[in-house]
């Protein structure tokens, strides 16, 4: 059976991701690399064995977490839907049954705002995992006077926190925010439809979103 360990010893699929970041990067974008694939495939799994689902469920996100961004290598445009062709061909390659195949590329290609649904509880994990990892240290400018609205936000984010309560009924994003750099109303503006997505994906799962910026409950 293929692990989320085998996938990240694979030397071709580091390769993918740190090339894939090497390319937003020249494009100005926030870090996409090691420290957010994994960050993402933690909070996955978080997500899915904290709701009981299989071990084998765990593992899947988890993998499907890892390699959600490898399609930035072709383009940031449609990457989710080139990071799914990708992943298929990858993971056909080290010989992962279809079944699991199909599950992880289908996260894959709806985990983006633009064009994603949450289409099974997989999908809805990385879409929450992926949308709620907002923190000072995925921004690479390091002018604060030429921050952009995406720089300002994420470098305004002092800590960012997904907790799912003991009921199992809500999954709350908690964010503490220097305002000094962003305003909670710039935060909307570039993360609105993620928060909306992250909405239908927690409503997928079972649970209501809620989040909250600075202890004031705002979703």
């Amino acid at each position: 059976m293929v692990t989320f360990e085998d996938l990240k010893k694979n030397e071709e699929i580091r390769i993918y991701i740190q090339r894939a970041d090497e390319s937003l990067k020249a494009l100005g974008f926030t870090e996409h690399s090691f420290a957010h694939v994994t960050r993402v495939a933690e909070t996955a799994g978080y997500i899915l064995s904290t709701l009981g689902y299989s071990e084998h469920d765990v593992e899947l996100v988890k993998m499907a977490s890892y390699l959600h961004d490898i399609g930035n290598l072709v383009n940031r445009i449609d990457h989710s839907q080139s990071g799914a062709v990708m992943a298929f061909r990858i993971l056909d390659h080290l010989e992962m049954p279809a079944e699991d195949i199909a599950t992880i590329v289908t996260a894959i290609g709806n985990h983006d705002e633009g064009t994603g649904v949450p289409v099974n509880p997989i999908a809805a994990a990385l879409i929450l995992a992926d949308k709620s990892d907002v923190r000072r240290s995925r921004v690479r400018n390091t002018d604060i006077s030429t921050f952009d609205i995406h720089d300002r936000v994420n470098y305004s984010v002092k800590e960012s926190v997904l907790k799912i309560n003991e009921a199992h009924t809500i999954v709350k994003l908690k964010l503490t925010v220097d305002t000094h750099y962003s305003s909670v109303m710039d935060y909307f503006e570039i993360f609105l439809k993620r928060m909306t997505m992250c909405r239908r994906a927690a409503d997928k799962l079972g649970l209501t979103f809620k989040l909250m910026i600075n202890e004031q409950q705002l979703i």
